[in-house]
């Protein structure tokens, strides 16, 4: 009954929000996150408190300023993510990319691409428009939400466009052939990873990060993109794609793997710097953190 009722909720604020044009339906999204914002305390600490910790040189003003804005930046993802059945091709028109034709050089070398980001700008929008601009469908690695029904409606927006979603716990055959056969996997990387994994310096502490990314690059020698997608004061977007170098790093092993995983996490650390307000600090991703050893 619970997943019902939450899928009724999700499908008729989605419906509701259809009913307007994009610029008020923003309006909405930023009205709600503003309401999220004083009522969902934990998830404000949460932000505030990540943010002090990343950010030790600005003052407890500039970051409740900077903590509002990250969660109008997810209100207006959530609009957006739900109106993609309207936008569907004029997408052209949103977002541009300033160096596309990175993405189709690497595509044109036959060894498939890897294309990463993090829960930054409009991340569900960057994968979006990314496979239907450049007519290159991507695979998208996802996590599986618990409730199906969401879910399954969630990925029917992901896919309007002709990309495919792979759940996350059923992945790795899927990503190495669509690597293999010269396709474009996405997925994103920036989440807390379990203890066990590769700890990274992020923000400058020592954190558990995935190392899928890194294993699959180095494993199938397909080249590594990073994009990130910012969004300008009239909502328009722009697409920046980097290269995270692996030419250096001719065997798979493990010290490699940790080199490649600090390489992209820097990249996503500097962008971060730059638009902090547009990186999803709602998440505790300082969960699992290397313990200093003490000298005494």
């Amino acid at each position: 009954m619970k997943n019902y009722l939450e899928y009724f909720l999700v499908l008729l604020l989605i419906n509701f929000v259809s009913l307007f044009p994009l610029n008020p339906a923003r309006r909405i999204g930023i009205f709600l996150s503003n309401i999220s914002y004083i009522f969902l305390f934990k998830r404000r600490k949460i932000t505030i408190e990540n943010l002090a910790n990343s950010f030790p040189e600005k003052s407890i003003k500039e970051i409740k300023i900077i903590a509002k804005k990250v969660f109008q930046n997810i209100g207006i993802t959530f609009i957006e993510f739900a109106l993609f059945p309207k936008l569907n091709k004029k997408i052209t028109d949103l977002v541009k990319y300033r160096n596309l034709d990175l993405m189709f050089e690497k595509c044109k070398l036959g060894k498939g691409l890897i294309m990463l980001s993090g829960h930054f700008g409009n991340w569900e929008l960057n994968a979006f428009s990314t496979g239907y601009i450049s007519g290159y469908p991507l695979t998208i690695i996802v996590k599986t939400q618990s409730n199906k029904l969401v879910d399954k409606l969630i990925n029917k927006h992901r896919t309007l466009l002709g990309n495919k979603v792979v759940p996350m716990q059923n992945s790795v055959r899927e990503i190495l052939n669509v690597l293999n056969t010269g396709g474009v996997v996405a997925m994103l990387a920036d989440q807390s990873a379990p203890k066990e994994s590769v700890f990274i310096n992020f923000f400058n502490r020592e954190v558990a990060t995935f190392q899928g990314p890194a294993v699959f690059a180095l494993k199938t020698k397909a080249p590594l993109l990073m994009g990130f997608i910012i969004r300008n004061e009239d909502f328009t977007y722009e697409v920046i794609l980097e290269e995270i170098q692996t030419n250096d790093l001719d065997d798979y092993n493990e010290q490699n793997v940790k080199i490649l995983t600090q390489r992209h996490t820097a990249l996503l650390e500097e962008y971060i710097r730059k638009y902090p307000h547009l990186w999803m600090w709602t998440h505790r991703r300082w969960k699992n953190v290397k313990v200093k050893q003490s000298t005494s």
